[in-house]
């Protein structure tokens, strides 16, 4: 302790007599005399909550990690105050440590030292506010050392992959993983190396976020009954049996996100949207993507629009009816490009009445978090890595997705997996997520553009089939959900999309994240949504102006849908018709691919 003093002293000397050195020399003395007021600062937000880092159809470049950890060097050297007032922050809170006096402690919402041995044992407290103490002084010193805020988030984002990485819960000093080895006599340990082995192999060297023997697509998973009744080179269009005498005329197409496969909206039967809407009465039809090859290299969001309208003319020649529309995530600006593409074209009326937007992002404002480490350099690396292979894969998207919420995505199965030795669990949603689909190159690179230039929003930087996309051209209905702790498409961001659209409309938000917000059944003891009619310029005061409601939202846009849905209809006796007859049962073909 001496010598580090000594050193900080003569540290501070180099900066003679100047004020910031005399303010340092008195942080110091207060610190040797233990004289330094015991106080708890603001900590900075944990950046894989609040910050959604890299986009994860670019991804994260080896050399954007070095750039940020250049600039931190950088500001260290040259802004030695800064420098010095954090290391003399990290001292006071270490000595109010030791000495038992510190009221430093986890988050609320952090579960990783959630085990009571972390409270109870002053060896393990003592551990855990040391590791909290250097992580809050990280980002502090961070965030006083780099210049725009940008820079500090990118900053934060950057030390937090490093101390959540860092963390004594992800050891075997974690109480929890040495009460397991004690209670299994060891056991523990072999069945954890034999889970990272096998991830090693099998999981890109992740942990495994589900135990995949639990389902099966087809038996509980994508059970509700359909038939495929029209296939092309990108989907297939699935059409569910009605279960009820009668049904509302006007049937709704599901367009999922292309990165994804559709059965988010029809996992478990408890958990289905899918079979909910059925029940209620509705014509129900899904996409099905194809999970494309290298043969589909070429074909980017104008085959995409074209494919969406030859399946919405297959269901108007089956039903005789226009098509109400819904869209989930990149789902969503395929819808909403699919409506103006056909607005301009003059043929929207005749074909859709409404769109239904979920979890879906069409202002991608370059300004925000999620373009954090998207530069023309990125964008361009990532769009010559896709054509050559001739997709994306969504193995290097999960991969992705998963850093930007490493304690919840990553170490939470570390744990669980490996220092535990427990399989990791049965859960349908997780299941869903690890099965994927590639995305073509040109659609990855057009979605890229999209992305890079707003184009939803920049009007003239856009066109499909040779046909200029204006989005405020819209003039139909729409319904948007969001999640209010969604990460990847923030509520706000997708409160700004809805605005751009032209048409009557409403905004709903989910009070979950990303995909609960989808899975959220009326069985849902939790749930809950906010709901303002008004629609006023700015997402807060929208909020602010809300009124929370009980339940689901999906009993509260059944209405919605219901009005949009024409009148009631005997239900039809058999899928499909002789244009379109039924090919195969749901949930067909593309779906194993």
């Amino acid at each position: 302790m001496a010598e580090s003093i000594q050193k900080l002293n003569a540290t501070i000397d180099e900066l003679g007599d100047s004020d910031e050195a005399k303010a340092l020399r008195a942080e110091l003395a207060l610190l040797v005399n233990d004289k330094f007021p015991t106080r708890i600062r603001d900590r900075a937000p944990n950046a894989t909550e609040n910050i959604l880092g890299p986009n994860p159809i670019v991804g994260l470049q080896g050399k954007d990690f070095s750039s940020v950890a250049m600039q931190i060097t950088k500001g260290a050297i040259t802004n030695q105050k800064r420098t010095l007032t954090g290391l003399f922050r990290l001292g006071r809170d270490v000595m109010n440590i030791v000495k038992g006096d510190s009221e430093i402690a986890p988050k609320k919402g952090d579960r990783r030292f959630s085990d009571n041995t972390w409270q109870t044992n002053p060896i393990y407290k003592g551990i855990m506010q040391s590791y909290l103490a250097w992580c809050n002084q990280l980002n502090e010193l961070s965030d006083d050392l780099m210049e725009t805020e940008d820079d500090k988030r990118r900053a934060r984002f950057m030390i937090s992959l490093i101390t959540d990485a860092a963390a004594p819960t992800n050891t075997l000093i974690n109480p929890s993983a040495l009460k397991r080895i004690l209670e299994t006599g060891g056991t523990s340990l072999v069945k954890g190396a034999e889970h990272l082995i096998d991830d090693i192999k099998n999981n890109g060297a992740m942990p495994s976020m589900v135990d995949t023997s639990a389902f099966e697509v087809g038996k509980n998973l994508a059970c509700t009954k359909g038939s495929v009744i029209y296939r092309n080179e990108l989907l297939e269009l699935i059409q569910y049996a009605p279960v009820t005498d009668q049904v509302y005329h006007r049937p709704l197409l599901f367009i999922p996100p292309q990165i994804n496969k559709y059965y988010v909206l029809d996992l478990s039967p408890k958990n289905s949207l899918m079979k909910f809407l059925v029940e209620q009465g509705f014509q129900t039809f899904t996409i099905s993507w194809r999970n494309p090859t290298i043969a589909q290299r070429e074909m980017g969001l104008g085959d995409y629009v074209d494919s969406v309208i030859e399946a919405i003319d297959a269901i108007r020649d089956i039903i005789g009816e226009t098509v109400n529309i819904m869209g989930a995530c990149s789902g969503g600006i395929t819808s909403a490009v699919t409506l103006a593409y056909l607005e301009k074209k003059g043929q929207r009326e005749e074909k859709i009445n409404s769109l239904t937007l979920l979890v879906s992002m069409l202002d991608t404002d370059t300004s925000s978090e999620l373009a954090l480490f998207s530069s023309e350099q990125s964008i361009d690396k990532a769009k010559k890595h896709s054509h050559t292979q001739g997709f994306i894969d969504s193995g290097e998207m999960g991969r992705a997705f998963a850093w930007l919420r490493p304690n919840d995505l990553i170490w939470n199965y570390w744990v669980n997996n490996y220092l535990l030795g427990n399989s990791p669990p049965a859960f349908d949603i997780l299941y869903w997520n690890a099965d994927g689909t590639r995305m073509t190159a040109a659609l990855h690179a057009d979605f890229l553009d999209i992305f890079i230039k707003n184009a939803l929003v920049n009007d003239d930087d856009l066109y499909v089939n040779d046909t200029h996309i204006e989005l405020d051209n819209i003039n139909c209905d729409v319904f948007s959900l969001a999640g209010t702790t969604d990460h990847i498409t923030p509520w706000k961001t997708c409160y700004k999309s809805f605005k751009l659209l032209d048409g009557k409309g409403e905004f709903v938000l989910s009070n979950s994240g990303h995909i609960q917000s989808l899975v959220n059944p009326p069985s849902n003891p939790k749930a809950s949504f906010y709901t303002n009619k008004k629609k006023p310029d700015s997402p807060d005061d929208w909020y602010e102006q809300g009124e929370l409601q009980q339940g689901s939202w999906w009993l509260y846009w059944k209405e919605w849908l219901g009005k949009k849905s024409s009148t009631m209809v005997d239900a039809p006796e058999r899928l499909g018709n002789e244009n379109y007859p039924a090919l195969m049962d749901a949930p067909g073909n593309y779906i194993h691919d």
